[in-house]
């Protein structure tokens, strides 16, 4: 038992910052699905939606950026 213990490693824990959404930033109240530009930087290259987690985006804006880039995908502005 005890030698089972002493062979694993614990892994420290690295304290993050907490991610700022970037749209709360730039005081941005709707997100309009026509903007390809802005809607781009929230896919990854096939085209898929890229999560709160890697973006920082907030609930509200990550709601709102997830239909934006539903629509835009019917009038394919975007992936």
């Amino acid at each position: 038992m005890a030698m089972v213990q002493n062979k694993k490693r614990r892994m420290k824990r690295r304290v993050a910052k907490p991610k700022i959404c970037r749209l709360c930033e730039n005081k941005i109240a709707y997100i309009d699905f026509k903007d390809a530009e802005l809607l781009k930087k929230f896919q990854t290259e096939k085209g898929r939606i890229l999560p709160r987690r890697i973006t920082g985006t907030c609930l509200k804006h990550q709601k709102m950026l997830a239909v934006a880039v539903k629509r835009a995908r019917i009038v394919s502005l975007v992936l």
